[in-house]
């Protein structure tokens, strides 16, 4: 299937070192794949978790914050940081980006949501990658319950997305912990999700994000149920994008279901 229109979202252990420090190597290197795909053809949105991680890093903090404001300050930081290089970087391949903060009351609003997508259809009308993030500065619910994997299938089904890429520190989808059972074997497809791949979905996220695999499937329902195909990959190695468009297999593919 040629996909015209992509969502690729990237979490926080993807963006840092395990210090929580910025992995400028791996950005860049993420941004140079995407915006060779979007020189392609493929139009491309990109949904960023990342900005308390990267703030924190950046104010040498030794641990995540627990506090509400302590967050909100350090993703203010944050998000300052990683727009800076994504507007450097995307640059450098004579793209332009645009960010948008977005909160659950955006997309729950008639007039705001629509406001939303005139914006989103009009940034791909002049070429441009939306970069888009929860706005944590403000929206406490988010920072608190939320994440950015259903954010990022909710703005694929607001743009009529035909893809939504996940990428994160895991392969994809196991049929038991990897972390705790060596025989561990990755589902490279799945068909319907049901109450077993909902169960079988590992709680615990990583030090600096606050998803894990259960949200990402949380996150497939979603999109799937939309008619959009989503994918979790390992964000390691960005130019595995350019085998998942070519069809290969890399990760855990959830089926868009049929209308």
């Amino acid at each position: 299937m040629s996909y015209k229109r992509v969502v690729v979202k990237v979490g926080t252990s993807s963006l840092t070192h395990p210090n929580g420090k910025t992995n400028i190597k791996r950005i860049k290197k993420l941004i140079q794949v995407l915006s060779d795909i979007a020189n392609s053809g493929v139009e491309i949105c990109f949904v960023s978790s990342g900005a308390i991680g990267v703030g924190v890093g950046k104010l040498g903090l030794k641990e995540r914050p627990t506090d509400t404001p302590s967050r909100q300050a350090a993703s203010s930081i944050g998000q300052c940081e990683l727009m800076f290089m994504y507007d450097k970087f995307f640059s450098e391949y004579n793209h332009n980006v645009a960010q948008l903060l977005i909160t659950k009351s955006d997309v729950e609003n008639d007039e705001r949501r629509q406001n939303l997508i005139n914006t989103f259809n009009k940034l791909f009308e002049f070429g441009a990658i939306p970069v888009v993030n929860e706005n944590d500065s403000i929206a406490v619910e988010e920072i608190v319950y939320g994440d950015n994997d259903n954010l990022s299938a909710i703005v694929a089904k607001l743009i009529d997305a035909d893809l939504l890429v996940m990428l994160t520190d895991a392969d994809g989808l196991f049929d038991k912990n990897p972390n705790e059972f060596d025989d561990a074997r990755l589902i490279e497809k799945v068909e319907e999700i049901d109450e077993k791949i909902i169960s079988i979905a590992s709680p615990h996220g990583s030090f600096l994000g606050t998803g894990g695999m259960a949200t990402k499937v949380q996150a497939a329902k979603i999109a799937t149920e939309a008619g959009i195909d989503t994918v979790v990959m390992n964000g390691s190695d960005p130019e595995k994008l350019y085998d998942l468009l070519e069809g290969k297999n890399t990760g855990t593919v959830f089926k868009a279901v049929k209308k």
